[in-house]
């Protein structure tokens, strides 16, 4: 029976009773029908995967395409009726081990469907199959607990208060604001959400709408977990789920100062003919960290202008070359972060479009002590509070220098520098972090 709209999908996946995101997995389609895809789009994919290969197992062909070979037997037979694909070979164990070559006349037929759109790979997923899987993969209400973020971050010296406001924001999955000065750990505090949740999703590599076809994987963002299927003989295996999707982590996907408008909308390859999916796309289902926010080629309004209806909807609409629009999920944890002001980037209205909101406050003397002989540790030196004590007194506290989480990085790491050329015994002193701290730092001619 056909699938034609989501109420017929969700009896076919019958998954209804699972309430733990990672248990669901894209059932292997057993009739043409169950994929959701014209029979005529899976036949122009078997010429060009030919027209590319040259020649194809049948078996090979078939995983290729993503699809059980039994699903396409009957199109392979029906291009020998036709004279457009030819069988070079056999190992004798049936049309699975058939050595699958084109005809002249599959050639040319081939050459057009190449022309028309140059895509060869795994069958697309029907747009609406997608939208029913983002909307399965959701995390549930409270799937965060306290223990779960003190693990993600117990890498870092974190304060228990930084935890508290990080928690809600992260449990529902809205957007959410990162302000505060240079230095402070912003950035590395919103990566540090990718250690968050370890569960698996999974995505297609490509998807179709409209008769288009969307690449949705990549290879940046997206790192498929292998799964060998249980083998059955040397030319069949079972496999564990639909094969025209990927098992992955939860995609983290981070741009800066180079996001453009461009890169949020359907980029048509005009020699291949298809389309790649813009980053939110391919986020779906996990972060979207935009850093350095409002130091982007555009304003800040322009970006959050553009995702004002996701943000509140939870849709988005991108656009095709001819100006079909294509409404897709937007289920993405949207992160912004910058040293800029929040009243530097927009009005109240403005930044009401963004759920949360948290401050990244310099660390206290305490919260800088601990960074500091964390990092030590980290590097093997010995580091004691006396000494981080004296450090402050001298370079803190007498200057009214503001304290930074990246400081005491930055200072051990030139320290470390400063005992390897010198020759010194690997061991902190007040003369060696005085040293690091001043070719860390700029100072003034008024200094001297």
């Amino acid at each position: 029976m056909p699938i034609t709209d989501l109420s017929s999908l969700s009896s076919f996946l019958d998954l209804d009773h699972l309430v733990e995101p990672q248990e669901l997995m894209p059932p292997v389609p057993e009739l043409i029908e169950h994929t959701g895809i014209p029979a005529t789009m899976i036949e122009q994919l078997i010429l060009k995967a030919l027209y590319y290969k040259g020649e194809m197992v049948g078996r090979e062909l078939a995983q290729h395409l993503g699809l059980e070979f039994s699903l396409i037997d009957g199109l392979l037979a029906g291009f020998k009726r036709e004279h457009q694909v030819a069988v070079r070979s056999s190992l004798g164990m049936g049309t699975i081990s058939s050595r699958f070559v084109l005809t002249e006349a599959g050639r040319e037929l081939a050459k057009e469907y190449v022309a028309t759109n140059a895509y060869s790979g795994r069958v697309p997923v029907p747009l609406f199959q997608y939208v029913d899987m983002v909307r399965r993969q959701k995390q549930i209400n409270g799937w965060l607990t306290m223990d779960a973020l003190k693990g993600a971050y117990r890498h870092m010296v974190i304060t228990p208060e930084l935890l508290n406001q990080l928690g809600p924001a992260v449990n529902s999955g809205k957007s959410f604001l990162i302000y505060g000065q240079p230095g402070n750990g912003k950035t590395y505090l919103a990566e540090a959400l990718f250690n968050v949740d370890q569960s698996y999703i999974y995505v297609p590599y490509a998807l179709e709408a409209q008769g288009m076809i969307i690449q949705m994987y990549d290879p940046v963002y997206h790192h498929v977990v292998e799964e060998a299927p249980a083998a059955i003989s040397a030319f069949t295996t079972t496999a564990t789920f639909d094969n025209r999707w990927f098992k992955c982590r939860r995609p983290f996907i981070v741009t800066g100062g180079e996001l453009a408008p461009e890169m949020l909308d359907l980029s048509y390859n005009t020699d291949a003919k298809f389309y790649d999916a813009p980053l939110q796309l391919k986020a779906n289902n996990g972060i979207y960290l935009i850093d350095d926010f409002g130091r982007q080629r555009v304003t800040p309004a322009e970006v959050l202008n553009r995702w004002i209806v996701p943000m509140e909807r939870r849709v988005d609409y991108l656009t095709f070359q001819n100006g079909a629009k294509m409404t897709t999920p937007f289920e993405c944890f949207l992160v912004f972060s910058t040293n800029l002001k929040p009243d530097q980037l927009g009005d109240e209205a403005f930044l009401r479009r963004i759920q949360y909101k948290m401050l990244m406050r310099s660390p206290s003397e305490q919260e800088f002590t601990s960074i500091f002989i964390s990092y030590a540790r980290s590097q093997e030196l010995d580091c004691s509070p006396e000494l981080v004590d004296r450090f402050l007194e001298r370079h803190y506290r007498q200057s009214g220098k503001a304290r930074r989480r990246c400081h005491p990085r930055d200072v051990l790491s030139h320290a470390i520098d400063i005992l390897r050329f010198e020759r010194r015994p690997f061991a902190l002193n007040d003369d060696v972090l005085t040293m690091a701290f001043e070719s860390n730092f700029v100072r003034s001619d008024d200094d001297d």
